[in-house]
């Protein structure tokens, strides 16, 4: 039995002998350290007493030179020498300040550098004031080389006593290193002799911990064998609920696009067969085919924004004047009944965004706020600085950490229960009544801040309310008025002026033709062109053209490459791009390139005359950059 516990004990022994091997070989590596300065000091005081007999040495040829040559440059490094000594003479006593003997050697080496440069200084001002060949006489006599070698045998007696100070303190180097060897070689044999002991111990617990590990190997084998199992049941959950949004949305789509599709077929077909008959309801059939139109152009706009794919415009915004400007809109928009608070916070950060997206986002979530409080209440728009740390993140993966505005919309309706609240962002899903709602709202909010950068958050409970926030990244660039970016209304077109001429060039003939067509019903001389080899050519030889009208997608070369070379033949000429696909040369990531004047498609021809005005007249950015 004292066989079997003699091992522990030798063990804690070594280990106990091991630490203190250690203990003292950190001592010896501190002491050896500490010598290793002192040497580094010696070193150091050596190369500033060498330095220091050069400059005494200087100062004696300068004065000699001078008064043989009176070379204004050798009075000059004189000068400069002179200056220089007591700035080193205080750096040596510095370094020598804990050392007696150097010290009193400091003291004997200053009043012999301060009698050599005396001297020194005697003979350049008698050369000065003409008393040349008097100070030749004087120099002879060898006073100024003997004041020399007195200031030079005090700096070699404190060389002498460094090198001596550096040979000792090397010596005692050299013992701490032999001291610290030996201290490593011990310590190492006394860990041999410790990991020899464990590892013996270790063999014998590691054969009775060998039947735990193979049961061990069984239950993690098990164990993966469910997981493996479950992954499968898991990933065939998800494919099922994709399938099932995809159906959703595809059903949703499929059924919104074949009503307005219906409107717009039912409708021409009606204004065709009355083409001869009473004015009043031709003009009824095409404007319902406008509507239908205008509607599914509005869907294909909710569904990019929700795929976050629609050019956006992003300028650098003050939001807390972007809502103070829709207070009036959205009382209008909600009525009477209901109350409009707003809490604006002081010390608002700028934000940047794209204007008119943000504001048909917050009158989304008003319209929505009204829909749940149908006998009236009150809607509160909260704007807040906001920072999103990485703890918020962790369980948010499409979140990035950073800075925010926040934009918070909050209603007194009936909320929502958790499974909706769940749903609430997915395409087309709505619990409001049949024709009463597309289930695009809050999914086209969602795209827009996501593409913007931002993050939206949603909070609501039963018959508690609603709490939407948006966080829009913060903004360092000064704040534009979004107003003064504003297209003009409908019935105030703006018109061609004289001499105007555009080149539209579009490859797709009945584009083209309408663009035509309504740029001359402004006023505007109009050059058509289906591509761009023949855009080019129009622009050599009409030395007239106001402006470039270009779509981007084009077969050969595109919109882009047309602006380029279109800027190299006629620097300054103002450029309008369009184009209904929004991943070109022009838009990236959803957002319209850094000085790009851009009209989507569809176009109205107000939408056309406003921006074509806005273009020639400089209110917009005109030239690719």
């Amino acid at each position: 039995m004292l066989a079997g516990r003699r091992p522990p004990y030798l063990a804690l022994a070594g280990l106990l002998v091991a630490i203190i091997a250690a203990v003292a070989a950190l001592f010896l590596t501190r002491a050896q350290s500490r010598a290793g300065d002192w040497a580094e000091h010696s070193l150091r005081v050596q190369v500033m007493l060498t330095g220091l007999t050069d400059h005494v040495r200087a100062l004696e040829s300068n004065h000699r030179g001078y008064v043989l040559s009176g070379s204004r440059e050798i009075r000059a490094d004189f000068r400069k020498q002179v200056d220089a000594l007591p700035p080193a003479l205080d750096r040596l006593q510095y370094e020598v300040r804990d050392n007696p003997a150097q010290s009193a050697h400091m003291e004997e080496l200053r009043r012999a550098v301060q009698a050599k440069v005396d001297y020194a200084r005697e003979g350049v001002s008698a050369v000065d004031a003409g008393r040349r060949d008097q100070e030749i006489a004087r120099m002879a006599l060898g006073e100024g080389a003997r004041r020399m070698d007195a200031a030079l045998a005090v700096i070699h007696r404190m060389m002498t006593e460094e090198e001596w100070l550096l040979a000792d303190r090397r010596k005692t180097t050299d013992v701490l290193v032999l001291g610290l060897g030996l201290v490593l070689v011990a310590t190492l044999l006394l860990v041999l002799i410790i990991a020899g002991l464990v590892i013996r111990d270790t063999n014998r617990r590691e054969r009775e911990v060998s039947a735990a590990r193979d049961e061990a190997i069984a239950a993690e084998r098990a164990l993966r064998e469910e997981i493996a199992t479950r992954a499968q049941m898991e990933e065939k959950i998800l494919h099922l609920q994709k399938m099932e949004s995809i159906g959703q949305l595809t059903g949703g789509i499929a059924h919104d696009f074949n009503n307005m599709l219906a409107i717009v077929i039912g409708s021409l077909d009606l204004a065709r067969r009355r083409l001869t008959g009473d004015p009043e309801r031709l003009a009824r059939n095409i404007d319902n085919a406008f509507e239908g139109a205008e509607r599914a152009a509005a869907l294909t706009s909710r569904l990019l924004a929700f795929s976050r794919q629609q050019p956006l415009a992003p300028i650098t915004l003050d939001i807390n004047k972007l809502v103070s400007g829709m207070s009036e809109l959205l009382q209008r928009t909600l009525g009477e009944p209901y109350r409009i608070e707003t809490v604006l916070a002081g010390g608002l950060w700028r934000s940047f965004a794209d204007p008119g997206q943000l504001e048909n986002a917050i009158v989304n979530l008003a319209v929505n706020a009204r829909d749940a409080m149908p006998d009236g209440g009150r809607l509160t728009i909260e704007t807040s600085n906001a920072y999103l740390d990485d703890e918020y993140a962790k369980t948010r993966p499409e979140v990035t950490p950073g800075q925010y505005v926040m934009i918070s919309i909050t209603d007194t309706g009936s909320g929502m229960a958790p499974e909706v609240l769940a749903k609430a962002f997915d395409p087309f899903f709505t619990t409001k009544p049949v024709g009463k709602g597309t289930g695009l709202g809050l999914s086209q909010i969602f795209g827009f801040v996501k593409q913007t950068g931002g993050h939206v958050a949603i909070y609501s409970e039963l018959d508690q309310g609603t709490t939407v926030k948006l966080y829009l990244p913060r903004s360092y660039g000064l704040a534009i008025d979004p107003r003064s970016r504003q297209a003009l209304v409908e019935t105030d077109v703006p018109r061609a002026r004289t001499g105007e001429t555009i080149l539209v060039v579009e490859d797709e003939q009945r584009v083209r033709h309408f663009s035509v067509d309504a740029l001359r019903d402004l006023g505007y001389i109009v050059i058509s062109a289906a591509n761009a080899a023949e855009a080019i050519k129009a622009l050599t030889a009409q030395p007239t053209i106001s402006m470039l009208f270009t779509d981007i997608v084009m077969p050969e070369m595109n919109g882009r490459q047309l602006a380029d070379t279109a800027l190299e033949l006629r620097p300054g000429l103002p450029i309008l791009f369009t184009t209904g696909y929004t991943r070109n040369a022009v838009i990236h990531n959803g957002m319209l390139d850094a000085g790009v004047a851009f009209l989507a498609k569809p176009f109205s021809l107000s939408q056309l005359g406003t921006k074509v005005r806005e273009v020639l007249d400089g209110g917009g950015v005109n030239r690719p950059i």
